[in-house]
């Protein structure tokens, strides 16, 4: 092994490569041309002494001594990142700041187009790729910045790392075949759904904490949870998987539009969906001190926070929500 210093951009584009497990998709991942990816992967190894991946014409996987890497790389970035952020150096060079709005056209994109006119020097990027299990995993590795969802919704020891700000309950909703028996109903009494099987995102990992949700939401109330499904990847495959299935969908009433289908929101009692801004603990950067602040201004002007009598929202999000 080489005595020389392993720079933290080795471990960020091998942290890539090991989470994408495509050298393809983790260069675009990390704005840079998969050649000179790929060198960064062999200077490591010859930095480490030994061979990080197994690479064939098919698939690309970890050696044992790759995955024995990993947990040091990611505690080695994070520490990297706490020391930037100590000496108000919260990002690299040139940079855009990633920020994972979970889906495009509701309320976190307005969040962002406000942030955008508090720095317009700064590069503010949006994502919809994930839900915040899954965006709370990349910013603990330092490959997202910032991202929103049900903060309570993580695991403890995650949440640790991370810091939150209360923005938004959102009125749940369930999406429904126009043929459904309750489509003619412009609003759907929970006791409605019983005997129903809703889909609520179980299956995918990165939205673990919505799953749960639903789970609390329809437990004593004769609703299932919808078995996992092939997981979809961008909106007309997700439309295509959901319409195959033909279950009603968990959802909120922002939610996109889909063909053949409709929204109505949930009632009696009214469940909300609590979301917070989630960056990084001890991350300093003035875009994210520009959502924070878009976030506050929007909260306080739409009422965002403002949650209706008799809601429906679990004791552990109430304690969420209330840090305010």
């Amino acid at each position: 092994m080489s005595t020389g210093t392993v720079e933290p951009r080795l471990l960020r584009s091998f942290l890539a490569v090991a989470e994408e497990l495509h050298f393809t998709r983790a260069a675009a991942r990390l704005y840079v041309a998969q050649q000179v990816l790929s060198r960064d992967i062999q200077r490591l190894e010859r930095e480490l002494g030994c061979d990080l991946f197994v690479r064939t014409t098919r698939q690309v996987t970890l050696t044992p001594d790759g995955t024995r890497l990993l947990p040091y790389a990611r505690r080695v970035l994070e520490a990297h990142s706490v020391l930037l952020s100590a000496f108000g150096r919260g990002g690299e060079p040139g940079r855009p700041l990633l920020v994972d709005v979970n889906s495009p056209g509701l309320f976190g994109t307005r969040v962002l187009d406000r942030a955008r006119t508090f720095v317009p020097e700064l590069e503010l990027m949006a994502r919809y790729e994930s839900g915040l299990t899954g965006a709370a995993a990349e910013i603990t590795a330092g490959r997202l910045d910032v991202s929103f969802g049900r903060f309570a919704g993580l695991d403890p020891a995650v949440r640790a790392r991370l810091e939150q700000q209360p923005v938004r309950y959102e009125r749940m909703a369930i999406v429904l075949p126009e043929s459904h028996r309750l489509a003619p109903l412009a609003e759907i009494p929970l006791s409605e759904l019983a005997g129903e099987t809703v889909y609520a995102g179980a299956g995918n990992e990165r939205s673990a904490e919505w799953t749960d949700l639903g789970r609390r939401l329809f437990e004593d109330r004769g609703v299932r949870i919808a078995p996992p499904v092939p997981l979809a990847v961008g909106a007309e495959e997700f439309q295509r998987i959901m319409e195959k299935q033909g279950n009603p969908i968990l959802a909120v009433v922002d939610f996109p539009p889909m063909p053949r289908t409709v929204l109505r929101p949930l009632v009696d009692p009214v469940p909300l969906s609590p979301v917070s801004l989630v960056w990084g603990k001890g991350r300093s950067h003035p875009g994210i001190d520009a959502l924070r602040r878009a976030a506050a201004e929007l909260t306080c002007e739409e009422g965002w926070l403002s949650a209706t009598e008799g809601a429906w929202l679990p004791g552990p999000d109430a304690l969420v929500m209330s840090a305010v």
